[in-house]
């Protein structure tokens, strides 16, 4: 209980804030809440977890801290919205990168996510990024857009290509959030309110998929293979969710994802929106094959669970 409302507070502290000693307060409050969800199973994965989850959280704070007081040095302004100082910009860039775990920052994301249960690992997903998102969109006005650019298309690109070959859920997961932060980056200095869109929708999509696997219990894929005999009808609401995710064109995941590609072709950024495009097949792959494992890929082998939903009949008797 205590956890969970300095979650709210750190991130409430975070997002109404104007001045960075706020916002880095929330910031630290929103570490220091996680930390004991992460290790409360006191298994040695779920403390390894813990451990570079804070060793990275720390290090990206410190960045603010530095970027926000160089700032404040330089311009005499300790206002989120009037960073203008080109060192703190480059400073506080690469800090919520390593906070939201952006390529090249990306290293500890999947394994903290590995090392956590579901309900964890999608608070890491989902609120734990609100902060940081918020602090990008504030100082979106004055940020690099060549680095950034270059991180979004990265992300995407290695969220695609990491996802193809896992088997964990969680993992997938991970790699999935890496590749939709890549579009949240790209757009973010040209217009903000749709970082914030692709963030609420993608938030949504993703706690329906943790907690439908959180439900079902399935952590690796061949589970899921097997769990369509338990809740039919949920596995059928996950294909949905998933295929949303991926951004096919009749689902809601998609409408973020054409906003983008729309806003980027009218700043004349054409290339970077093909790339990206491309980019987001490699994610639909990955995402096409757990839609197939959830519904319609059978197991080759029978499974040992009853089907729930059929009635049980009296068993026949045999006539000699």
């Amino acid at each position: 209980l205590v956890s969970s409302l300095s979650l709210l507070l750190g991130t409430t502290i975070t997002i109404s804030s104007n001045h960075w000693m706020m916002a880095w307060t929330g910031l630290e409050i929103n570490t220091l809440a996680i930390i004991p969800l992460i290790s409360k199973s006191h298994h040695p994965r779920a403390i390894e977890a813990t451990i570079k989850y804070f060793l990275v959280q720390a290090a990206a704070s410190t960045l603010v801290l530095f970027s926000s007081m160089t700032n404040a040095w330089s311009t005499g302004q300790w206002d989120i919205t009037q960073l203008h100082h080109p060192t703190s910009s480059l400073l506080l860039t690469t800090a919520i990168a390593m906070k939201l775990g952006l390529v090249p920052f990306h290293f500890w994301f999947p394994e903290v996510l590995q090392g956590s249960s579901m309900a964890t690992a999608l608070l890491l997903s989902t609120m734990m990024k609100f902060p940081p998102i918020t602090i990008l969109f504030l100082t979106s006005n004055s940020l690099n857009s060549t680095l950034l650019v270059t991180m979004a298309i990265a992300s995407a690109a290695l969220g695609g290509w990491m996802g193809l070959n896992q088997t964990q859920t969680r993992k997938i997961l991970a790699f999935s959030s890496i590749s939709h932060l890549g579009w949240m980056t790209i757009i973010i200095i040209y217009n903000p309110k749709l970082t914030l869109l692709t963030f609420y929708l993608y938030s949504v999509l993703t706690a329906t998929v943790f907690l439908t696997l959180n439900t079902t219990n399935t952590l690796k894929l061949s589970t899921m293979m097997t769990s369509w005999t338990k809740t039919p009808a949920l596995n059928t609401t996950l294909m949905l969710t998933l295929l949303s995710l991926a951004g096919l064109p009749p689902l809601t995941g998609f409408l973020p994802k054409w906003l983008i590609i729309q806003e980027l072709t009218k700043q004349e950024m054409t290339m970077a929106a093909i790339t990206i495009a491309m980019l987001s097949l490699l994610g639909l792959f990955f995402y096409l094959r757990l839609a197939y494992y959830s519904t319609i890929t059978l197991p080759p082998n029978s499974t040992n669970h009853m089907k729930q939903w059929h009635t049980n009949k009296p068993a026949s008797t045999s006539i000699a």
